[in-house]
């Protein structure tokens, strides 16, 4: 959902984390070591997205909101 909601592409997400296609791949599949993981969340974090933890609605993301002028 994060890379949807920011429009990237695996190629953008590559350059921006440093992983190869193929771990890319694997994390979609749900076979990324928590490390990966990791370093995805912050990347999309730093990217403005918010991660909804599952609170009975299921779990999500937001683009967090901005404060000041």
């Amino acid at each position: 959902m994060a890379k949807a909601a920011l429009g990237w592409s695996n190629p953008q997400i590559a350059k921006k984390t440093g992983l190869h296609r193929n771990t890319l791949n694997r994390a979609e599949n749900g076979e990324a070591k928590r490390s990966t993981l990791e370093l995805l969340r912050r990347v999309f974090e730093e990217a403005g997205l918010e991660f909804i933890p599952e609170n009975g609605g299921g779990a999500g993301i937001r683009f967090r909101e901005r404060k000041g002028p």
